[in-house]
This record gives structure tokens, C-alpha cells and sequence, in this order.
């Protein structure tokens, strides 16, 4: 048994407060909770109706689930009370703890005092607003909310919001969105979202689980979240905040440009196959559709409607996206168009026109047609006419019709408005039964129908390795960084493919060196952090005479010079980076790399380890991959070489990762096939352990 069990699913609660406490009882009694109430208060005889106890020690018995509603400092007294008295644990809802930090010295003491006090016992917040088991009836919720209990033997999503008043929203939804459970997190003092969602996802009757995040509470927690989701078949959709990068320590690198917490966050998510979403609607459509289909198999949709221009929006929808609406066949397009005029031009999406509108037999067999393409999920497009104005009697026919030809193929279908607006909320439960999604929104069902496809994709693949966390939490060393030459140095030690090359302190050395490595070269100024930004590097030098011109330019940028034999056939530049994060340890960044690395930004970061695999696939993902194909008729790049570069470079700095805060190479040259991916500048920053 879990142990949230008795907590998530209460047979008794108890409740301390005053009004905040006595909401909690009422909507209890007004969900229809069938187990006992307690509520707790030191001179009312009763509250809402219920007979009060004056204390735990007064209580019938140690209740499964306990609401706090009382300040911070008799938190600790009630909780360490039902602690001792073998509650399954309590909702703290008062503030004044960690959170307020900044401003009040004792808020951090009382939060380490609370978590003591409870012990074994699970405490969820402090400074939240609790649960609501929508299965059960049981609420530990002090306000109102716009859910309705689950019918006897129904099933609905599970939600988690580390806001409570994101939490409220969500519960006024009219999207028709079937909730199980709502909970919120608060400070996680003692227990953490991902413990809540283990909690949650074991429950029968919970389909899927939403989760709004503003911070992870552990690598490894959610690591266990996301196997157990995939073993139980329970897709989890996240949004996570916090796109604006917060503040930190300073760093030098392009991948520090490029790698911040939110790219290492989707990264996460990415690795654990919890698919990630940016705004609330697309978050409830989301859920909608896995409640209904679960992970889609692939990312084939179809789209159906009787306008081109609906048509044309859906096509446009679907741009840079995974999901897409592949050409139909000659075969398909044949057996479409026989169910349709000569005036009709069939496509996908399709605009069936309104030639067969409200003829059902008609608008079956096309639709029948249409779904007959083995696509993942086939949408129709369909509108609601407002009811306090118009008539909606003609549309059933249609939703008739898309029901029968998505039973005669056994397809996932959904009915996609438009506007979110034009889909009445009381359609909805309906549509489901039939087994048709209603989806508010074309943007947010594409985000949805993307969401669900990415899972079904994640589940297919080997089950990621845990993330090493080794170098995890926040460097208290101090930063050092060697120059190009010494970085490189490291790196040829460690086997990777790096050009030859010298240092020299002056003209005529750097002439020596250039005549020994053999023409062309290319001549840097050391100790010069973003050579390019202020001319700190020439390249493709071909004789003695443009070295020592190029020498006594470069002389007075740096410390010294580095001459370096030219990489050959480059197909394309990338960058390889690594960035130390607090939270998942070193993050790798690959992108398109040379001196527009940061406009571009067509980069990806990844978890360690990683294996070839992730690599090939990250690479695959950028835009820059069609020229190491062969763009145009250019000579194929060597891909192969490129892998091995990036995997070699990412086991180096996992062997070190306890020195190295930073590493960019950029670029990695990638050269023609057959002839290498060679490092051609390496900016190196160290962890100088702080004496003391």
C-alpha cells in the first residue's frame, strides 16, 4: 500500500479551523462523503452540522486524513498530535514557513519543526490548499470549486498544481474534462510532487495525470513516477513553468546561453516520456484526449470539414509540428473521391463541402472513406451554432455519421471546434461515451494530439537510464579557465579528435610552428574567451608571411599565440556543450554551432548519459541536419565520426565532471564522409575547490 493511500482515499477526517475548516466539512457533506467527519475546535459543540471534538485525543479514533487549518505555530502542535495518535496524515494549509524566508527568519525554523513533528506520518504542504478526491466525495479543500463527483464506476484524470489557485481554475473548467483527483503541492516540505502522483497514478479509477511544476522535488522521484506510469499505462502530461531564465551564477559559454534550467527541464521530461505542454488549455485538451485514447501510435492525423478554410487552417495548424497530415494515397484518394461529387478536390485535411451536408448516408460512407487511412487520430472539425440563437439540429447528423465510420475501422476520432466557445460543455460527456474526443480549440488539440503521440513514441523506445545526478547542487568552486592550448591539451589526452597544434609567444615562433604542422593554418590569440567577437583569430593562413603579419595583429589581444593546422572539408559547424545544473548534474547541448550559435539557437539538450542513439536522434532534430545529408547535391557529411566526437567528448567530461563546470566546443567541424569530425576551439572552465 502506498503510503498516501489512507490520506488520498480517507474512510475518516478530521478537521481543525475555524472558517477555512468548516468549508471543508460542508462541501464534504455537500459531495456526498460517506465516511466519518470529525471536525476539531476548542469551544463549538458542532460545526456544519457535525458534532466537534475538542482535541485529537477527544477524536472516535485515528482519522486516515486530516485538514490543518489553523496558524502556523498550532500546526506543529496538531500535526505532531495526530502524528502520535496514528493518523494517515494531514493537509496543511497554513503560510508562514519556508516560503517567506526572505522576510522572516523564523519561517525556515518552523518548517524543519513540522516536518518533525510528523514523523512517519505524510504531510502535504504547508501553505497549500490540499485535495479533492472527486471519486470518493472526500474533499480536504477550504473554498469552493466548480468539479462534480465521479459517477459510480467512472473514471477521470488526476491533477497536481503547485498553485492553488491554478488548482481552482482548473476545477471551473468547462471543457469536459472528467477530474478524479485535484491536489496541490504547497512548500512539499515533507512530501514531494512526485510522491503525490505515485499516490495518485495507483488509483483504478485515475486515467492519466496532469501535472503544472515550478520546480522537481527529485531526479529520482520522478524517475520512479515516470516507470511507474509506463508499467501501469498512465500517461502524465506536464506543464512546466519558468521558460524566463532565472537567475545565476555567471557563466561564460554559448551553451550557457543555450542550456539554461528550462532547457534541462524539457530535457527531463523528455528522457522520462512525459510529454510537455505551455498553457493551461492545451494542458485540460491533453488530458481530455489520454483519458479517452491514451498514447497515440504514431503521429498520422486526418482532418475532415466543410470548409476549405477550415481546411487551410488545419494544414496550418499542423506547421513545424511532429504531428501531420500525411498525402493520401492514389488508392485512398480514389475510394474518397467515389463517395463525392466531381466538384470536389480530396486532400488532407479534407473540405468535403457542403454538397452532402445533413445527408447521413452520405456524409457516412465519405467519412467512412476517409478514416479507412490507418491514421493515429482522425479529427473532424465541427462548429456548434450558438443555442440561444440557432438551431443545432442539422449537426447530428454529422457527429452520427463520424461515430458510425469510426466504429467501422475501429479508429480514435475527435471532434475538434474551432473556437472553444462553440462546443457546448454539456455535449460533451456524450461525445466521449460515443468514443469522439471533444477538443476546444484547433491550436490545442494539435498540442494534444502532439502530446499523445509523443508518448506512444516515448513507450516504444528502451526505457532511459537514470540520470547522473553525480555533479548535481549548486558549485561552490571557484571558476578558473585554462586557454585554448591547455584545453586542447586535456582533450588530445583523452584520445578525441583534435588538429594539431603549437604555442608560441611571439611572430617567429608562431612561423616555426606553422612551417612544422604544415600550410594552412590557423593562428589564435590566447587567453581571449570569444576569439571571433573580437578578431582574435585568422584562418587559412598559407605561408610564413600571413602568419608573422597575423602574429604581430593577434600579439597584443592575449597571452600568447596558438597556431593550429586548418580542418579540410568542412561540411557544417556544430556545437558541443556542457553546463553544469544544480538540480540534473552536467547537460549536454548540441546546435548548430560557429559565430551565430546564439542567433540561430537551433540547439537541443540532453540528459547523461547518452547514448548513440540520443545523439543520432538530437542531431536528426536540428535544422542544420539536412546539409549533413547532403544538402543540395553537397557532399555528404560524416555523421558517423560527428557521433563518436560527441559521445568521446560527453565520457570525458562525465570522468570529470567534478572539475569541469563548463566545456563548449564550438565548433566541431564536421568534415566530408570518411574524413572526420574534428574539435577546432575548446573553451574549457574548471571548479577550483575553495580552500578552507
Amino acid at each position: 500500500m502506498h503510503k498516501l493511500e489512507r490520506l488520498l482515499r480517507p474512510k475518516s477526517i478530521a478537521v481543525f479551523g475555524g472558517a477555512q475548516a468548516a468549508t471543508v466539512v460542508a462541501q464534504s457533506i455537500k459531495m456526498g462523503f460517506a465516511g466519518e467527519i470529525w471536525p476539531v475546535h476548542p469551544t463549538k459543540d458542532e460545526v456544519a452540522g457535525r458534532k466537534a471534538y475538542r482535541s485529537v485525543a477527544d477524536l472516535p479514533g485515528a482519522p486516515d486524513a486530516a485538514f490543518v487549518g489553523v496558524n502556523r505555530h498550532l500546526t506543529i502542535e496538531v500535526v505532531k498530535a495526530l502524528a502520535e495518535r496514528g493518523a494517515g496524515g494531514a493537509v496543511c494549509f497554513a503560510a508562514g514557513f519556508l516560503e517567506t524566508e526572505a522576510y522572516d527568519e523564523d519561517g525556515e525554523r518552523l518548517q524543519a519543526e513540522l516536518v518533525t513533528a510528523a514523523g512517519q506520518m505524510p504531510i502535504i504542504g504547508p501553505n497549500c490548499y490540499g485535495l479533492i478526491n472527486y471519486a470518493d466525495g472526500a474533499l480536504l479543500w477550504p473554498d469552493q470549486h466548480g468539479g462534480i463527483r465521479l459517477a459510480e464506476g467512472g473514471k477521470g484524470v488526476a491533477i497536481i498544481t503547485q498553485s492553488s489557485n491554478i488548482a481552482i481554475n482548473m476545477t471551473m473548467q468547462k471543457r469536459g474534462l472528467p477530474i478524479a483527483f485535484l491536489m496541490t503541492a504547497g512548500n512539499q516540505a515533507q512530501t514531494g510532487l512526485s510522491e503525490m502522483a505515485l499516490g495518485l497514478i495507483e488509483d483504478e479509477r485515475v486515467t492519466s495525470l496532469g501535472m503544472h511544476i515550478e520546480a522537481f522535488d527529485s531526479v529520482a522521484g520522478f524517475e520512479r513516477l515516470a516507470a511507474r506510469a509506463r508499467e501501469l499505462k498512465k500517461p502524465i502530461i506536464a506543464m512546466k513553468v519558468g521558460r524566463s531564465e532565472q537567475a545565476r551564477q555567471a557563466t561564460v559559454s554559448h551553451t550557457a546561453s543555450l542550456a539554461g534550467s528550462d532547457a534541462a527541464s524539457g530535457a527531463f521530461l523528455k528522457r522520462l516520456g512525459i510529454a510537455r505542454v505551455d498553457s493551461i488549455p492545451a494542458f485540460i485538451e491533453a488530458l481530455k484526449l489520454l483519458h479517452i485514447t491514451g498514447p497515440l501510435p504514431g503521429y498520422k492525423l486526418s482532418s475532415m470539414s466543410c470548409s476549405g478554410g477550415e481546411a487551410s487552417v488545419m494544414a496550418d495548424s499542423a506547421e513545424g509540428r511532429w504531428v501531420h497530415f500525411p498525402t493520401l494515397t492514389d488508392q485512398h484518394r480514389a475510394h474518397v473521391k467515389s463517395t463525392l461529387g466531381p466538384l470536389v478536390a480530396v486532400a488532407n485535411p479534407l473540405d468535403y463541402h457542403t454538397f452532402i451536408w445533413n445527408n447521413e448516408p452520405a456524409m457516412t460512407a465519405t467519412f467512412t472513406a476517409m478514416v479507412s487511412g490507418g491514421f493515429d487520430l482522425n479529427m473532424l472539425v465541427l462548429d456548434f451554432p450558438r443555442p440561444d440563437r440557432c438551431s443545432d439540429v442539422d449537426w447530428w447528423a454529422t457527429l452520427r455519421a463520424f461515430e458510425a465510420a469510426l466504429k467501422t475501422n475501429k479508429a480514435q476520432g475527435a471532434i475538434v471546434s474551432s473556437l472553444p466557445e462553440n462546443l457546448p460543455e454539456e455535449y460533451t460527456a456524450g461525445l466521449m461515451a460515443r468514443g469522439m474526443v471533444p477538443l476546444f480549440g484547433i491550436s490545442e488539440a494539435m498540442d494534444a494530439a502532439q502530446a499523445a503521440a509523443f508518448i506512444g513514441w516515448a513507450w516504444r523506445e528502451p526505457q532511459a537510464q537514470p540520470v547522473d545526478t553525480t555533479a548535481a547542487g549548486a558549485s561552490e568552486a571557484k571558476r578558473v579557465t585554462p586557454d585554448e592550448a591547455e584545453a586542447k591539451e586535456r582533450l588530445i589526452k583523452a584520445g578525441l579528435p583534435v588538429p594539431k597544434g603549437e604555442r608560441a609567444s611571439n611572430a617567429v615562433e608562431a612561423v616555426i610552428s606553422s612551417m612544422t604542422l604544415g600550410f594552412p593554418v590557423a593562428l589564435k590569440a590566447l587567453g581571449v574567451t570569444h576569439k571571433s567577437e573580437v578578431g582574435a583569430v585568422r584562418l587559412n593562413l598559407k605561408d610564413a608571411e600571413s602568419v608573422s603579419a597575423a602574429a604581430h595583429d593577434l600579439l597584443p589581444l592575449g597571452t600568447g599565440l596558438y597556431a593550429e593546422r586548418m580542418v579540410r572539408d568542412g561540411v557544417a559547424e556544430l556545437i558541443v556543450g556542457f553546463t553544469r545544473d544544480p538540480m540534473f548534474g552536467v547537460v549536454m547541448t548540441l546546435g548548430t554551432g560557429g559565430v551565430l550559435v546564439e542567433l540561430l539557437r537551433d540547439s537541443v539538450t540532453l540528459m547523461l548519459p547518452a547514448t548513440r542513439d540520443d545523439i543520432e536522434a538530437a542531431l536528426r532534430g536540428l535544422k542544420l541536419y539536412p546539409l549533413l545529408e547532403g544538402y543540395r547535391g553537397r557532399p555528404k557529411a560524416d555523421v558517423a565520426a560527428a557521433i563518436d566526437a560527441i559521445a568521446g567528448i560527453a565520457d570525458f567530461v562525465q570522468k570529470n565532471e567534478g572539475e569541469i563546470e563548463e566545456l563548449d566546443i564550438n565548433p566541431l567541424i564536421v568534415c566530408a564522409e570518411g574524413k572526420g569530425a574534428w574539435i577546432a576551439d575548446a573553451l574549457l572552465v574548471l571548479g577550483e575547490k575553495k580552500n578552507g
